[in-house]
């Protein structure tokens, strides 16, 4: 079995559609896939439809990868099978996007202002799948197109970073209401990458206490040393592992690295056994 837990769409901040990610996942023969979207679920009806009209022997996860922010540390949350239907699962999403469009409103004035580039929400806007999370790459691809940055790179470090002056940090949840939002809408909690949280074993416990129930071990950041600390982790704990390749777009030498991180058989089957539990539990 072949599989990947964390892709991004154009509802996001992917360069694919969900029908073009699905088109590439048959292509490497993928068996089972989630497109974890930041902020939003908007992908998968779309490509679960897809899957049905192209005849596909191919498993498509609800996801979702929500955004953040504790102590100044942006964490980021995956959620997989939730109930879309649930009232606060709903807001919360509902709240992570305006707080995306205020944020941006607020970073087009201040570039507008302080940095003389003339870059405008909309323009901004049109790089993301119509209703989908506008985002930091959406804006640094915007300051390219107007002159104001050489590459999308030179964007971020000019313009889009704490240290700057024409940026603003986003209001959002909290990675405890985050964890707590998707376990009470039925879903599984998961960690993402832990490799970018600073003390991620405090993290966790502190998480559990509010429904976390999985570490993302396997990801394309993660050495095989780290995939076994972060294994080790969760079993000390009683978690469940995941894994993706955080696919967004093709690297710079063209790599597509959707379904080419090794994630074994039995992280589906635990994954699997975890929504039972949880179904089972009443939530």
């Amino acid at each position: 079995m072949k599989l990947d837990l964390h892709v991004h769409s154009t509802y996001s901040d992917g360069a694919y559609s969900p029908q073009m990610l699905i088109d590439t996942a048959a292509g490497i023969g993928l068996d089972v896939m989630a497109i974890t979207d930041h902020d939003n679920v908007l992908s998968y009806d779309i490509a679960k439809k897809y899957v049905q009209e192209k005849g596909l022997n191919m498993e498509i996860i609800p996801g979702v990868e929500i955004n953040t922010i504790y102590n100044n540390e942006e964490i980021h949350i995956l959620g997989y099978f939730m109930n879309f239907e649930n009232s606060d699962f709903k807001k919360m999403l509902k709240d992570q996007q305006h707080a995306r469009i205020t944020q941006t409103h607020k970073i087009v004035e201040l570039l507008n202002k302080k940095a003389n580039i003339p870059v405008t929400f909309a323009q901004i806007n049109n790089y993301v799948a119509k209703g989908g999370s506008i985002g930091r790459p959406h804006i640094a691809k915007a300051i390219v197109t107007a002159g104001g940055a050489q590459n999308v790179m030179q964007a971020y470090a000019k313009y889009i970073n704490d240290d700057s002056e024409v940026y603003v940090q986003r209001e959002t949840v909290t990675p405890h209401d985050a964890v707590e939002i998707i376990y009470e809408a039925g879903g599984i909690p998961v960690i993402a990458h832990p490799c970018d949280v600073a003390n991620p074993e405090k993290l966790v416990t502190e998480l559990m206490n509010y429904g976390l129930r999985g570490v993302e071990a396997y990801h394309r950041k993660h050495s095989p040393a780290m995939v076994e600390y972060y294994s080790s982790m969760a079993e000390k704990y009683g978690l469940i592992v995941t894994g993706g390749s955080d696919f967004h777009s093709p690297n710079n030498n063209n790599i597509i690295y959707l379904g080419k991180i090794f994630i074994p058989d039995w992280v589906y089957t635990n994954l699997k056994k975890e929504k039972e539990h949880i179904e089972i539990a009443g939530i």
